[in-house]
């Protein structure tokens, strides 16, 4: 009874010190993030695709930061509520922002494409634009859905699918959609990229200090921006100089059923878009126990339901992009942030979005500058999947990097300002010794998330000497294939059903179904042999 007693007035006098200095390091990073994301979002879709820019930033942008916004007020809520239970001063809060690969890959690969049929039907820039803005905000309500969804279930999905599977698939879109377009924009203005990603390098690779422990981040945007509109002026920065034509974007994130108009058309890009909602809640698990071995236990449920709501939230407010928890907890934990930085980072995202300086920094920031940070994600990405994956499923990994490079090359080939529409058609249809090979390399992309995973996943199986476990992979690819859900044969990567597709675009549903089927069938065979019963005994090799 007296511990007791002694416990209660301890419990009233426990205060969390849940802002320190650290918290400032902390929010720079996580905010700078979160401006890349949006920045590369922004040029892709302005830039790449000719998106009218006050649909991007008055309609797309303010929506996407309230998921931000709630998620890190969420986030921050919670670390207050661990603090207080565990009787912990040092608590960290879990970080929130947009999630670097779908926020990339859903605008190469749902939003642009979706414009761009748009305007090929006869619709106008604007006219085409607001249509796909419906389809993102319908992609990212099915996004929500499936998160809320599987977050009951997540930790069956990391159980039953191999790492070299999940992993290699977020792999591949480091290398060829995180990593590889923004190092174009790197080498766009060499001068000023090279310096922004030497400091990144610097600091976040080789781990070393700047002086006075400047964050690397902050230091590779400010010398960074300040070199190119020095060089700029001069011709030294690479390129045609234009000065800045920065404008505050004002938009409120109301609530709308506007996405109701897109659901028909999002329906259609589920296969690309549920493996990245799949990912991220994979993802949320990692990163909480991550948080747990570093000291901060977190029920993962409350995690992964805070980022599928944060998501749905967005959707329903314009939002195209989906919120996730960051991995790094412990690095933030290290420089010393608590709750504060996802306070500050939380409203500094949300009000950039309404009041419209989240634009003004995305216009203002050259993308040379904020192109190093992507790198470094998408490097981030690669290496983890090779670390955290067995060493003998390294090939299952380096596999499942070729359906993301298929749709790089996919998307360069089917823009009208790279190739010319008339030409992209007849190269769709040019038949030699075997299927045009213009129209396998779209198949090969379309669906390339949901492609890479399952590759992945199959040959880490075969690996392992589980053959009858690759079978089942490979049923899984025929019977995707046969409907377009994978490798789909129409450009725009809609599904179908095969017997309505003309030639040759009907040959690929045939073929590649028949060989996924051809070889399962050779593996449940060879499952028999005797070989094939070793099962795990040749894991080690």
């Amino acid at each position: 009874m007296p511990n007791s007693a002694a416990a209660l007035p301890a419990a009233r006098d426990f205060k969390y010190r849940w802002f320190t200095l650290g918290d400032l390091n902390g929010f720079f990073g996580l905010a700078f993030d979160n401006v890349t994301n949006l920045s590369f979002l922004a040029g892709i879709l302005i830039f790449a695709f000719g998106f009218p820019a006050d649909i991007v930033y008055k309609r797309m942008f303010p929506g996407t930061a309230i998921g931000v916004l709630f998620g890190d007020l969420v986030y921050t809520w919670m670390a207050f509520r661990l603090a207080k239970k565990r009787q912990n001063p040092d608590v960290t809060a879990m970080p929130l922002g947009l999630d670097a690969p779908s926020t990339i890959g859903v605008a190469l690969a749902v939003l642009g494409p979706a414009f761009l049929a748009m305007k090929q039907q006869g619709m106008d820039a604007q006219s085409a634009a607001m249509n796909a803005w419906h389809i993102g905000m319908a992609t990212m309500m099915f996004i929500g859905v499936f998160k809320l969804v599987f977050s009951f279930f997540g930790r069956w999905v990391q159980k039953v699918v191999p790492q070299a599977g999940l992993l290699g698939s977020l792999a591949g879109i480091g290398l060829a959609l995180i990593g590889f377009i923004p190092l174009v924009d790197v080498f766009g203005a060499p001068i000023v990229g090279i310096i922004s990603l030497g400091l990144i390098f610097y600091t976040l690779v080789a781990g070393i200090h700047l002086p006075k422990k400047v964050p690397g981040v902050l230091a590779a945007i400010v010398i960074g921006t300040g070199l190119y509109y020095i060089l700029g002026p001069l011709g030294w920065a690479g390129g045609h100089y234009a000065p800045p034509h920065a404008a505050l974007h004002m938009g409120l994130p109301w609530p709308t059923f506007a996405f109701i108009k897109g659901i028909p058309s999002a329906v259609n890009y589920l296969p690309i878009a549920l493996p990245f909602a799949l990912l991220t809640v994979v993802g949320g698990i990692n990163v909480t126990e991550s948080a747990r071995v570093a000291g901060d236990d977190y029920n993962t449920r409350d995690i992964l339901l805070t980022e599928a709501v944060a998501t749905l939230i967005a959707g329903l407010c314009g939002g195209v992009a989906q919120s996730t928890p960051y991995i790094g907890q412990p690095a933030y934990k290290a420089m010393g942030s608590r709750a504060g930085y996802t306070l500050i980072t939380g409203l500094f995202i949300g009000l950039g979005g309404v009041l419209g300086y989240l634009s003004w920094f995305v216009e203002i920031i050259p993308r040379a500058v904020i192109a190093p940070i992507l790198i470094f994600v998408a490097i981030d990405i690669m290496v983890q999947a090779f670390l955290a994956c067995p060493a003998r499923h390294a090939p299952a990994v380096a596999f499942s990097y070729f359906p993301t490079v298929a749709r790089l090359l996919q998307i360069k080939l089917s823009t009208p300002s790279i190739v010319p529409s008339a030409n992209f058609t007849a190269l769709l249809a040019d038949v030699g010794k075997g299927l045009p090979e213009v129209l396998v390399t779209v198949a090969l992309g379309n669906g390339f998330i949901l492609t890479a995973m399952l590759w992945g996943a199959f040959l880490a199986q075969m690996i392992d000497r589980k053959l009858r476990s690759a079978s089942l992979y490979l049923w899984i690819l025929a019977g995707f294939t046969l409907f377009g859900i994978v490798h789909s044969a129409l450009p725009d990567g809609n599904m179908y059903l095969p017997w309505s597709l003309p030639e040759p675009a009907r040959e690929i549903p045939y073929q590649f179904a028949a060989a996924y089927a051809a070889l399962a069938a050779l593996m449940l065979l060879l499952s028999l042999t005797k070989e094939g019963r070793a099962g795990g005994a040749a894991q080690g090799h």
